[in-house]
């Protein structure tokens, strides 16, 4: 996967936070009285904040401005991304790799910019983005590619050296679509679209460990040697098994 410029949802690709947000709008809605249509989940996965405040009027008589349930909703998740939601493993060492080799990157999210800047920088994470693009910004949730475009745009590079990394299936359905190159990472809450993920992303990983980037022609990942000796053709040995896993870790070989 040849890479100048990295663009990387945030929530289920690099946060350990879907949990949380699979539940807090039924959290919320039950502090106005109202049960949850069983379909509330599948309609809220392409939408914005702003998009879910506003079905939220509309469909459950919620007699708040757009506004006021925004923070409703944000506050039900405040606490979490202010003191505990911790990132995915292997990320910090897959960002790294990325900076070392002077990837661009950014983040396209559907999360609001304070809850998101507030994860990443307590888990100081945040200096590795040069920006950080939400939907409710961009106008548009991740059913329209907006928000893959503009990120390309400000990182500069052409599309087909520009990877995006994403946990959900519209998402990646939406960025495929849109010509992108796509590496999903697997997520617990997506396990029932995983055999529909595998099909539409080029890439599909459990974890940011095995991903393979090719940067100025050579090839690397993070804890991994690559060896060249092995008669039948190039291979990676894990650098890492039987040991404690090492922030900003990575290796390179010269690429096939």
């Amino acid at each position: 996967m040849k890479i100048k410029a990295a663009i990387f949802d945030v929530d289920g690709t690099l946060l350990d936070s879907m949990y949380y947000w699979r539940h807090m709008y039924e959290i919320y809605l039950s502090g106005f009285g109202k049960t949850p249509k069983p379909d509330l989940r599948e309609k809220l996965k392409p939408l914005s904040l702003r998009e879910s405040a506003e079905l939220f009027q509309k469909e459950y008589g919620i007699r708040q401005s757009v506004e006021q349930i925004m923070a409703g909703i944000n506050k039900v998740l405040e606490e979490r991304y202010f003191l505990s939601i911790r990132e995915k493993p292997y990320v910090r060492e897959f960002l790294e790799m990325l900076q070392k080799k002077r990837v661009k990157i950014c983040a396209a999210t559907a999360t609001d910019r304070y809850l998101v800047e507030a994860a990443l920088k307590r888990l100081n994470l945040l200096h590795y983005f040069s920006r950080i693009y939400t939907c409710t910004e961009v106008g548009k949730g991740k059913e329209h590619p907006d928000i893959y475009f503009q990120a390309m745009e400000f990182l500069g590079e052409a599309q087909g050296e520009s990877v995006v990394f994403e946990d959900a299936c519209y998402a990646i359905k939406t960025a495929k679509n849109a010509g992108f190159y796509v590496v999903a990472l697997a997520d617990e809450t997506a396990r029932e679209d995983e055999a529909e993920i595998r099909k539409m992303a080029d890439e599909y990983h459990e974890s940011f460990a095995s991903v393979e980037i090719e940067v100025e022609g050579r090839r690397m990942r993070i804890g991994a040697e690559k060896n060249t000796a092995v008669p039948g053709g190039a291979e990676y040995r894990d650098s890492s098994a039987g040991k404690q896993r090492e922030a900003h870790s990575y290796s390179e070989g010269a690429s096939a």
